[in-house]
């Protein structure tokens, strides 16, 4: 795996410096998230760090490589906001030597969740809703909601993420639906403990 320092700066170069700020808010939310839930740091870190690597990357680079690398040519069909995670992955394997399948589940699922999200998945997924430079309607109960359950804070997040793309007649990917019916069902399991 390449060295950490070099991963920041490779990946800071692929993005606009407002990127890059939000990438940096990611790191520090994961972190503080990945400590209180009691998941690795240090992963968490990597994950932020590398979440966002495809983000900016031409839409024809990023269809070849979902094609390429098998991962999510479903994803095809879909917004193409959501294809950055997948080819992320693929990227950070591939580019930056990351094995971790946590790590890379990580970066693939960010921005779509899935049904049984690790630990570290969910440490992701919430850390990019409510990094520090955030700032949209519903980000405070969020935040609020993260001080005390992963799992409705994720779900508050994506049930905002669904609200606006039906307000915007745009198509939901089905694997979101399915992740935050998979969440809502672990948090009210975990209240009920």
């Amino acid at each position: 795996m390449a060295h950490k320092e070099w991963i920041m700066n490779s990946v800071r170069e692929q993005m606009p410096e407002k990127r890059w700020r939000h990438t940096e808010g990611v790191i520090q939310s994961a972190i503080q998230l990945a400590k209180q839930y009691g998941s690795d740091p240090s992963k968490a870190e990597l994950a932020a760090i590398l979440h966002d690597v495809a983000k900016y990357w031409p839409v024809e680079r990023q269809r070849e490589v979902l094609i390429e690398s098998g991962y999510a040519e479903d994803l095809l069909a879909y917004d193409k906001p959501l294809w950055h995670g997948p080819v992320g992955a693929y990227v950070a394997q591939k580019e930056y030597g990351i094995a971790d399948q946590d790590i890379l589940n990580a970066i693939r699922y960010h921005t779509s969740g899935r049904v049984g999200m690790s630990l570290l998945e969910k440490v992701i997924c919430l850390a990019d809703y409510i990094e520090p430079g955030r700032d949209f309607p519903g980000v405070e109960d969020i935040r609020r909601l993260s001080a005390s359950s992963l799992e409705e804070a994720l779900v508050e997040g994506l049930d905002g993420t669904i609200r606006f793309l039906l307000e915007q007649k745009q198509i939901v990917y089905p694997m979101t639906i399915l992740a935050r019916n998979a969440l809502l069902k672990e948090a009210k399991e975990t209240k009920h403990k």
